[in-house]
């Protein structure tokens, strides 16, 4: 005996993709704000200091004085001081001194002791560019500060392609959600899933892409290339999976039970209207016994269950199951005296409670 399936809520379903809808558009919003706004400025300021050349002792180079020259100074090393820990890349502040008396300091990566090692005294020589220190040249090495515009594109573009391909993850997953809740209550059918991991690996790619690129229009040649691959790639498996799943009818889920030889505590309720439904969120199975609690240790408040409760089949979840089960549990529909019984639990455990249930032959999960 199967029990019947219900029609899914559609107004909730509208709600969610509306939701969902909204929220993705917003993030679209604000990741081309992302592109149009930050990351042009980042690369407008990167292009100008990478063309900027020496400022000039006098007026006699046209172009060559003010901001956006570079200006080098000659100044001694004071002393360097670590930023204080919680980094997860080691900085430490250099302050200095120029020929001027001028005091300044500016933050580095990395630790004062290593190579450059900044001993006190040490002579550097340190570059300005529109008023701030860009980089430093020891004797043997130059190292650039933390003000130097050069790759500061790539958070914005991260942080821009990342949520643009979030939001239609959202209105693509909701979307495809809402079509598939038509034509079946499975809460996670493999098309939405199937979605869902093509938007999950075009966002994850899209929001490296900056660091894997050495500039923006690699990244986005980067992201271009990987949308065709990626599509390819859902389509074979969508079509593996057509195969595989073509009775959207029968979607029962053959489980070997597992006698428990002692008591096991764990994630799972039992629901219906029998007075042993609890909504504790724990299950107790052991031999022969099956209970609900509230108690996570399962010693306390305790609901067994009967011996006229009968199983009928292991199902995925629905969009109808009361709680929305997450895509990590199975449904047990069962049966007693004609009342229908869900039992919802972890994918690991339920082995466990069907040993506990000792399901006969008759009314063991059937092959899919």
């Amino acid at each position: 005996m199967t029990l019947a399936k219900t029609d899914p809520p559609t107004r909730r379903n509208r709600t969610a993709t509306l939701a969902a809808s909204v929220f993705g558009s917003l993030c679209v919003l604000v990741a081309a704000w992302l592109l149009l706004v930050p990351m042009r400025g980042a690369l407008d300021e990167e292009r100008a200091f990478r063309s900027a050349v020496g400022c000039a002792s006098d007026d006699s180079v046209p172009g060559a004085r003010g901001d956006d020259c570079l200006r080098t100074v000659e100044a001694r090393i004071d002393r360097a001081e670590k930023v204080e820990q919680g980094r997860k890349t080691a900085q430490y502040w250099l302050y200095v001194t120029e020929a001027d008396g001028t005091s300044t300091r500016t933050r580095l990566a990395g630790s004062p002791d290593e190579h450059p090692v900044t001993r006190p005294g040490t002579r550097v020589d340190v570059t300005y560019w529109r008023d701030r220190i860009r980089y430093v040249d020891f004797e043997s090495t130059r190292r650039y500060t933390n003000a130097d515009p050069r790759d500061d594109y790539r958070m914005p573009l991260a942080f821009g392609l990342g949520l643009g391909f979030y939001g239609l993850l959202l209105t693509s997953g909701m979307y495809v959600a809402a079509r598939r809740s038509r034509a079946s209550v499975r809460a996670f059918s493999w098309q939405v899933n199937l979605t869902v991991a093509g938007a999950l690996c075009l966002t994850a790619l899209a929001a490296a892409a900056p660091w894997l690129t050495d500039s923006a229009g690699s990244a986005f040649r980067l992201v271009g290339l990987s949308v065709p691959v990626v599509l390819a790639a859902c389509w074979v498996a969508a079509l593996l999976l057509r195969r595989r799943r073509s009775d959207d009818n029968d979607d029962t889920i053959a489980v070997t039970p597992s006698v428990p030889t002692t008591e096991h505590c764990f994630l799972g309720t039992v629901l219906g209207d029998i007075p042993y439904a609890g909504d504790g969120g724990y299950l107790v199975a052991g031999p022969a016994l099956l209970a609900s609690t509230p108690d996570p240790t399962g010693a306390a408040f305790r609901r067994e269950v009967p011996s006229t409760l009968t199983p009928v089949r292991v199902r995925p979840p629905y969009l109808t199951d009361p709680g929305r089960p997450d895509h990590h549990c199975w449904v047990l529909e069962c049966e007693d005296g004609g009342v229908p019984v869900l039992i919802i639990t972890r994918k690991k455990t339920m082995p466990q409670v069907l040993g506990a249930l000792r399901p006969t032959p008759s009314t063991a999960p059937r092959q899919p």
